[in-house]
């Protein structure tokens, strides 16, 4: 596999954490979802005026290797004051990433993490009121399920020890060797939104009682949502196979990545209440029953895993793949059709994440088990797009 030469290990400071979330922690009403005094509205009309798009084709530049020798990383969260902190799956660890120049630092384990397979430690998110309670969310897998818990982050513990003990707000998960889901992010409402995965068991993703095949929306709590579609239900949305990217865009509409079987890889518009089709239907075509992707690829082009807004434009990392994918969009729609970018030249990527304007962080997953790691891997890039 070809290797582009290393730059540096040196990346710009980057922006303050982006709109992921409200930075004075409000709870507001996502856009789309409803509420006791107005029917849920279609994100297509979230606003009132023509949507701009962005470029057609858009560009990537490789400006900086911040990190490398990552084992397994999978999760990334964005610090205020744009630090990353990265997990991996396989060793149940959460390091600490200087933004400035890549600088590490173990912040300790998850206990009760369980690798096998594509589980283990997964996604990360930091609360929107972090610089109050100090609280960092984990997805992760157990012996008996998959589960969310919040863990207390202390700077002034010994390295390697600033991770308190995990206090679990969602447990039941359904978890499988493959099919873990495992993607977590706070939304502009301050809520907690999680993509699960089937596990294997196609018939999860169409049952209304199970947390397998869905996105969830819950309290920082894990409590259910008012305005979700059912109230004493964290299920926010259905029909899903193994959902693995979850981003807003600027006008609050959410965005998720998930792998198809064998023949269509998704991104889906999600509303609430949406079923998605699987397993009765894999990309376009299901009819009236069920919500069509807003773009599909072959599973050899894509098996999409994190996803990111910036520019204008949705970014998708491709496992299998091995690219990252730019969808732009006006509105709910693509402007132009995706277009592909460092087609088989990192390897695998996992996670992307905004950084801020026109900057992302890319990561790469060759050390996943099925990868082919080279000297370096694993390791963190940093973007500028358009």
């Amino acid at each position: 596999m070809h290797r582009p030469a290393l730059g540096a290990a040196l990346a710009a400071a980057v922006l303050a954490l982006t709109a992921g979330c409200s930075s004075d922690g409000s709870r507001g009403v996502l856009p789309g979802t409803p509420s006791e005094d107005s029917a849920a509205s279609s994100p297509a009309a979230a606003s009132p005026t023509a949507p701009s798009a962005p470029p057609a084709r858009g560009s990537v530049d490789v400006a900086s290797t911040l990190a490398e020798d990552l084992e397994s990383p999978w999760g990334v969260a964005v610090l205020p004051g744009g630090d990353l902190l990265v997990s991996s799956r396989d060793e149940g660890t959460v390091t600490r990433v200087s933004a400035e120049d890549g600088t590490t630092t173990r912040l300790g384990s998850v206990p009760g993490v369980a690798p096998g397979g594509e589980g283990g430690l997964l996604g990360l998110a930091v609360s929107p009121d972090f610089a109050s309670d100090r609280m960092v969310y984990a997805y992760f897998t157990t012996a008996s399920d998959n589960r969310i818990a919040r863990l207390l982050y202390d700077e002034g513990r010994p390295e390697g020890r600033r991770l308190g003990a995990p206090d679990t707000v969602l447990r039941g998960i359904p978890k499988g060797t493959i099919h873990n889901g495992g993607r977590i992010a706070f939304g502009p409402d301050g809520m907690l939104y999680a993509g699960t995965g089937e596990a294997g068991d196609r018939g999860l993703s169409q049952d209304r009682e199970s947390l397998g095949g869905k996105i969830l929306r819950m309290t920082p709590d894990g409590e259910p949502v008012h305005g979700n579609p059912e109230a004493d239900s964290v299920v926010y949305s259905l029909g899903h196979r193994n959902v693995q990217g979850l981003a807003w865009d600027g006008d609050g509409r959410l965005w998720a990545a998930e792998f198809g079987q064998n023949t269509w890889d998704e991104l889906n518009l999600i509303e609430p209440g949406g079923n998605y089709g699987w397993p009765e239907v894999e990309g376009r075509g299901g009819g009236a029953d069920f919500t069509d992707p807003v773009a599909q690829w072959r599973t050899s082009e894509a098996s999409p895993s994190g996803i990111a807004w910036a520019e204008g434009s949705i970014w998708m990392a491709g496992l299998r793949g091995e690219r990252l994918w730019r969808i732009p969009l006006a509105g709910a729609e693509p402007s132009a059709e995706p277009r592909a970018f460092l087609e088989e030249e990192y390897g695998r990527l996992r996670t992307v994440v905004a950084a801020g304007g026109d900057r992302l962080w890319l990561v790469t997953s060759e050390t996943d088990t099925r990868g082919t790691p080279g000297p370096g891997d694993d390791r963190i890039l940093g973007l500028r797009v358009r």
